[in-house]
């Protein structure tokens, strides 16, 4: 595993996180980081993504959730599966 290995995580972020643009937020964070994947509001208050791409990135971006968007406090990102697949491209999906 290098920096070029490919990793695959589904993260839940906590705290104050929804209705402060986390979510668009999110996307261009990623998209930034030419990561695929998604974004989404979860019924219990936090928001549940899953990102893909160069190992390095997906660290890079798990560091960048832990900050968010100016209005959001993080109090946690919390990795809960490795690994699967995810279609090509980042998406914002409905609250599930």
């Amino acid at each position: 595993m290098g920096e070029h290995a490919t990793k695959t995580v589904t993260v839940k972020i906590e705290g104050r996180v929804q209705g402060v643009f986390y979510r668009a937020w999110t996307e261009q964070n990623a998209r930034e980081l030419g990561l695929n994947g998604s974004v989404r509001n979860s019924l219990d208050g936090s928001v549940e993504a899953v990102f893909s791409g160069l190992e390095s990135n997906v660290e890079e971006m798990l560091e960048r959730c832990l900050t968010g968007p100016p209005d959001a406090m993080v109090s946690a990102v919390i990795v809960l599966h490795e690994g699967g697949s995810v279609l090509p491209g980042f998406r914002v999906l409905p609250t599930g």
